[in-house]
């Protein structure tokens, strides 16, 4: 389906609306980049300290944080305002600034940024407006990089992992029993798309690694951050007939309260204008 067919703003409105309420959640559960994410998009645009990062889709600004000491400034642009507001709330170095806006219309000047990144958002987002958008904003040889990390987390515990996703299973027929519908983009066709797109001259799809740690009370937090879940507990939905209380009950039971090792893989998708 084209992105320049299935256009009309009010069709994203939902994807925008299942992330409020749960900001909290989301910038303190939720993992940030890889360390060496930095390095590797500084490399590709040959810069060793970038003058300004856009941060596109950067929710709380757990992805915008990141970049404190590796630019010189940063802008994490959101739509939701709930989730700015988390943003502004935490604390942030001066040249950290977050601004209302959307991947596609970021009311930035053209040509103004070395790197613009997207963390684990570009599923929401009209993918060729965002990336004729991230053209505009970036200069010649400006990186642009969109990032998704593999859910869930392996934490180690076949059982657990199973029940995460039978949980979401739940939450899905949920949804589609109370007739919530959102759209996303396939993540598997990022890559396609901004190569379709013809906005970079060289793109392509790398993995990074990270390791972080996590107990039972992060993974359950880990999957209530998750869109749909958020939006059906805001709307009066139970953990209970999600299967919430009982998927906590065997991650506490397994997993314990002590934190262990925990290991993301990031998939990296990259264009160069």
């Amino acid at each position: 389906m084209s992105a320049e067919v299935r256009n009309p703003a009010e069709s994203y409105a939902p994807n925008t609306d299942r992330f409020s309420g749960f900001a909290d959640y989301y910038d303190r559960y939720r993992p940030v980049p890889p360390e060496v994410l930095a390095g590797l998009l500084c490399g590709y645009a040959k810069v060793e300290l970038p003058k300004l990062v856009i941060d596109l889709g950067c929710g709380t600004g757990l992805s915008t944080r990141y970049w404190a000491g590796k630019a010189e400034r940063v802008i994490g642009i959101d739509p939701t305002a709930d989730m700015l507001a988390q943003a502004r709330a935490e604390p942030h170095p001066p040249e950290i600034e977050f601004h209302l806006g959307t991947a596609s219309a970021s009311g930035l000047p053209d040509g103004c940024a070395d790197i613009a990144a997207v963390s684990q958002a570009l599923h929401w987002m009209d993918p060729f407006p965002t990336f004729r958008e991230a053209r505009r904003i970036l200069r010649q040889g400006g990186v642009f990089a969109a990032f998704d990390y593999d859910w869930p987390p392996p934490v180690m515990d076949a059982d657990c992992e199973l029940a995460y996703e039978a949980t979401m299973r739940r939450v899905r027929a949920k949804e589609k029993e109370m007739g919530i519908e959102v759209f996303q983009w396939a993540k598997s066709g990022h890559l396609a798309r901004m190569v379709e797109s013809g906005c970079f001259r060289y793109a392509r799809e790398l993995a990074l690694h990270h390791t972080d740690t996590g107990s039972a009370e992060r993974f359950v937090a880990i999957l209530i951050s998750q869109g749909g879940t958020a939006g059906l507990l805001r709307r009066g939905v139970s953990e209970a007939e999600l299967g919430i209380d009982e998927f906590r009950r065997l991650c506490r039971e397994r997993l314990g309260d002590e934190p262990r090792p925990w290991y993301w893989t990031a998939r990296i998708r990259l264009g160069i204008v």
